[in-house]
């Protein structure tokens, strides 16, 4: 079973994760944002991350330090829980509907962080209390700290919620599908002999 456990702490947040790439889906989130607790509930489902997370911040300033922190901590703990990565497909794809929102998704685990974002809010608006820009912070801290090329493009969408949740669904199901195990693959899944 391939699980880690990462805990970080700040003088702004206190973060404890952790998950297993082998599991069913189960989860257990609470960043007191209850919008991202949402969004990440649907990646590790559709992945079939088994995680437990648990993030206190300062969001009484505002909710940049935890979501940016918990995309540090979630990374850094696929990062661990990969290990030697020997016989990982790498690469995965998803194309994810959420009624009149698509998000296409492409993930390589490559060692090499890259983040490619294209979504379109058609209107500058607040989920509740949540800003739909700290997305982006989320993902670059994230494959900052995975060593993953992410792209997520979402063409068209009208609804900021469903856009935002097309995408989450599809990273789990593309990270889901870079992370298997394929026995075909003998060692390391590249040319270089390194990832």
């Amino acid at each position: 079973m391939r699980k880690a456990k990462i805990e970080r702490k700040t003088k702004e947040t206190n973060i404890a994760a952790e998950i297993n790439l082998d599991g069913s889906g189960k989860y257990s989130i609470n960043t007191s944002i209850p919008f991202l607790d949402h969004m990440l509930s649907l990646m590790c489902k559709h992945g079939l991350f088994d995680t437990k997370l648990k993030a206190k911040g300062d969001i009484e300033i505002d909710d940049h330090h935890t979501v940016e922190d918990v995309g540090i901590v979630l990374g850094k703990a696929i990062k661990q829980a990969l290990g030697d990565m020997k016989g990982i497909s790498r690469c995965g794809y998803a194309s994810v509907p959420m009624d009149e929102a698509l998000a296409t998704v492409s993930i390589d685990i490559s060692g090499r962080p890259y983040l490619v974002y294209k979504a379109e809010f058609l209107k500058k608006s607040k989920l509740k209390d949540f800003d739909p820009d700290l997305i982006e912070d989320f993902l670059h801290a994230f494959v900052s700290n995975c060593g993953i090329a992410l792209h997520v493009n979402v063409p068209y969408g009208r609804n900021t919620h469903h856009i935002i949740e097309a995408a989450f669904k599809g990273i789990g199901r593309a990270l889901r599908q870079a992370v298997t195990i394929d026995p075909r693959v003998k060692g390391l899944p590249t040319t270089k002999g390194k990832l």
